[in-house]
């Protein structure tokens, strides 16, 4: 059953890989000329992520999403986006609020993600939602850093 709650967070299916790519591209797009290469989310495999069950969206239509991937431990967050119509409007709350108990869903008791070093906003974004600076790393052409939170 399609939850028409535009406030749901739900698993996508197959139908909304066209909105995920969309999304995605939208709001990663201007960190293009900013970092020099096309941010790793435009260019991952949507559909397979869809498939695979990673992939969670908010709105109808889809104004927001989460790509995660479970680990023994951890779950990995491994891209978070907002249409830029939507910023400001509680949407990135919301999806990181739903990782939070999808990992707890989980057994897990812990978060990890990076972001781009170039990508500043997201620097002052994580801490506020309790994640903690693990490492700076350069993985090939991406300066990355490294969070993670602890879950309670």
């Amino acid at each position: 059953m399609i939850h028409k709650d535009p406030q749901h967070v739900r698993p996508a299916v197959a139908d909304d890989v066209p909105a995920v790519k969309a999304v995605t591209d939208a709001a990663y797009h201007h960190y293009i000329e900013r970092i020099g290469v096309v941010p790793q989310p435009m260019e991952a495999d949507h559909t397979a992520n869809v498939a695979g069950g990673k992939v969670f969206v908010t709105g109808e239509p889809v104004v927001g999403l989460v790509v995660v991937e479970a680990f023994a431990g951890h779950l990995f967050l491994d891209s978070i986006a907002v249409h830029p119509d939507a910023h400001g409007t509680g949407v990135g709350r919301r999806l990181l609020h739903f990782v939070d108990a999808h990992a707890r869903e989980l057994g897990l008791d812990e978060i990890r993600l990076y972001t781009n070093a170039l990508m500043w906003e997201n620097q002052k974004i994580y801490p506020k939602y309790g994640y903690d600076v693990v490492e700076r790393r350069v993985d090939g052409p991406y300066d990355r850093i490294h969070y993670r939170k602890r879950l309670d």
